[in-house]
């Protein structure tokens, strides 16, 4: 039987809770689900932590609503999420968008049940351009990807594994496998979810959940991320973030969870271990 909770506007999330010990919730990137964390919960749930990994709403086999798909609903998901499971001293980990979800869950419900974060690879503070945040991309960036999304998404999810994974750099030793699952988990995911999703990962703005956090967190990232770069992200939320480990890793890119997982397991652990 598939573990799924309910939400308070009904709708059903997915998720895989993996070993015992102290818990660890992953809230993964778009277009995926709780699949892209796989290298990472067996490396742990065999190290003695419990392992819980959801799909987010419109992503993966969770439901697919029509509304919702912002990220002060994704955070009130995984709250739901924590509550209906009762995790105390949970450790969050989020890559990309769900790096966003975690510093919005952590900002709008507070530290009382985390023990640390994790953001990697992870889009905030803001990936916009704006006036306060010069470095951004341009709004152009993101109607280009919507535009790609919408004009055929399947297609688009193929070329995306490119820069994802840093398979489009010289030299790069390509997995078709791996980007065969990239394709699979994004073509799961609901359409109008998916789309919606690009506004809530590239407008949200989460400076003030920053500031918030006052739990130990870890900011990892490469240095040769083409999706999320790292002088607009990583490098401005180490400065927001009261008590965190900024980790670059060299010539990383933004999947660096799959193509460095052994460096990124190693890091997460020494981290949850507090060495």
């Amino acid at each position: 039987m598939a573990s799924t909770i309910t939400t308070k506007d009904g709708n059903s999330i997915y998720y895989k809770d993996w070993g015992s010990g102290q818990p660890i919730v992953f809230s993964h990137g778009w277009p995926l689900s709780a699949d892209a964390w796989e290298d990472q919960m067996v490396f742990l749930a065999s190290r003695g932590y419990r392992c819980i990994a959801h799909d987010r709403r419109g992503h993966g086999r969770s439901s697919q609503p029509w509304n919702g798909n912002e990220m002060d609903t994704y955070a009130d998901d995984l709250a739901a999420l924590v509550t209906a499971l009762d995790l105390k001293d949970a450790i969050h980990v989020g890559h990309s968008t769900g790096g966003g979800e975690v510093a919005r869950y952590l900002g709008r419900h507070g530290t009382k049940r985390a023990a640390k974060a994790a953001l990697i690879g992870a889009v905030p503070p803001l990936m916009l351009k704006t006036a306060a945040n010069p470095g951004g991309l341009p709004l152009e960036v993101f109607d280009g990807i919507r535009a790609g999304v919408i004009a055929d998404r399947s297609q688009f999810f193929k070329e995306l594994t490119l820069p994802f994974y840093g398979y489009n750099r010289p030299g790069a030793k390509v997995s078709e496998g791996v980007r065969d699952s990239f394709w699979l988990q994004g073509m799961l995911g609901g359409f109008k979810g998916l789309i919606d999703c690009i506004k809530a990962f590239s407008e949200t703005d989460f400076t003030e959940d920053l500031k918030k956090i006052d739990v130990p967190t870890l900011i990892l990232h490469g240095d040769d991320d083409q999706i999320v770069p790292i002088a607009d992200s990583a490098l401005l939320s180490a400065k927001l973030v009261k008590n965190n480990k900024l980790v670059v890793i060299k010539a990383a890119p933004h999947g660096l969870c799959t193509t460095h997982k052994d460096q990124v397991n190693a890091e997460l652990l020494s981290f949850i271990q507090g060495t």
